[in-house]
């Protein structure tokens, strides 16, 4: 795969987690990258850290959920680093609610970082993409939603669903400028958020994944990074699945009998 040098990034959510693990994988490709997220300090740091190793990256202070906010980071983003080729919009929440407890709060909240949170980003990205020979939009869905379920996160796979729908229809309109948009759709990845549900869970879910093992964040971005590739110039509105095969199995029982 060719390295991503001379490309410009910007990837939301990526103080923690997956969007850490996105930006230091297209760094290490070569791109540029413009780290979006709410928490400055963790913010600032991690920008120093990846320049500190010899990479061009910058932290822009920014809420999703605010369209101002993240239309700000991109303008200063695309003016400091001279344009965007690729949006990573990754910034996501999964607070646990049963549907029977959910209120409209609990709701609103999840929809606004995921759902109208990745659509801002993209309108705030928009005017640079299309200035660019090949942009690229890759979205951070789930198999929650799209595939699978999981008790609390109602709220949740609702947004993770119609990410896929948003792509779908943004992949035709936005086509005739050479953009694609695509999407990652990750497993159950090893990240500080996960850690927070308890070594129950993460034992659990281990057991229901044929390899036997959670996905690392660096995973997600090997993945982004193709998808943000001019090898992947042909892909477009495609959801990739990355999950180790944990949608595979019926039960556990088919693991048990593999």
């Amino acid at each position: 795969m060719k390295p991503l040098q001379n490309k410009i990034a910007l990837v939301t959510g990526a103080t923690r987690g997956i969007g850490k693990g996105i930006s230091r994988v297209l760094a290490n490709k070569g791109a540029s990258v413009a780290l979006v997220g709410r928490n400055p300090d963790l913010g600032f740091a991690y920008a120093k850290s990846l320049q500190e190793q010899g990479f061009n990256a910058k932290f822009y202070p920014a809420d999703v959920s605010k369209q101002e906010q993240i239309t700000e980071a991109a303008n200063s983003a695309a003016s400091d680093f001279g344009g965007l080729d690729i949006l990573c919009a990754n910034a996501g929440i999964f607070p646990a609610c049963k549907l029977e407890e959910m209120n409209e709060s609990d709701w609103d909240a999840v929809v606004d970082v995921n759902l109208k949170g990745m659509f801002f980003s993209v309108k705030a990205c928009l005017p640079y993409l299309k200035k660019s020979p090949a942009g690229r939009v890759v979205l951070t869905s789930s198999i929650t939603g799209p595939h699978t379920g999981y008790p609390g996160w109602s709220h949740y796979g609702a947004t993770k669903a119609g990410m896929l729908g948003f792509m779908r229809t943004a992949a035709i309109e936005l086509a005739k400028y050479n953009i694609t948009v695509n999407a990652v759709l990750p497993g159950n990845i090893l990240t500080e958020g996960l850690e927070e549900l308890g070594q129950d869970y993460l034992h659990t879910m281990s057991a229901s994944i044929p390899l036997k093992r959670l996905g690392t964040v660096e995973e997600i971005g090997y993945a982004v990074a193709f998808l943000a590739s001019e090898e992947a110039s042909y892909i477009n509105g495609h959801a990739l699945i990355v999950d180790g095969g944990q949608i595979l199995p019926e039960s556990l029982q088919a693991l048990e009998a593999a």
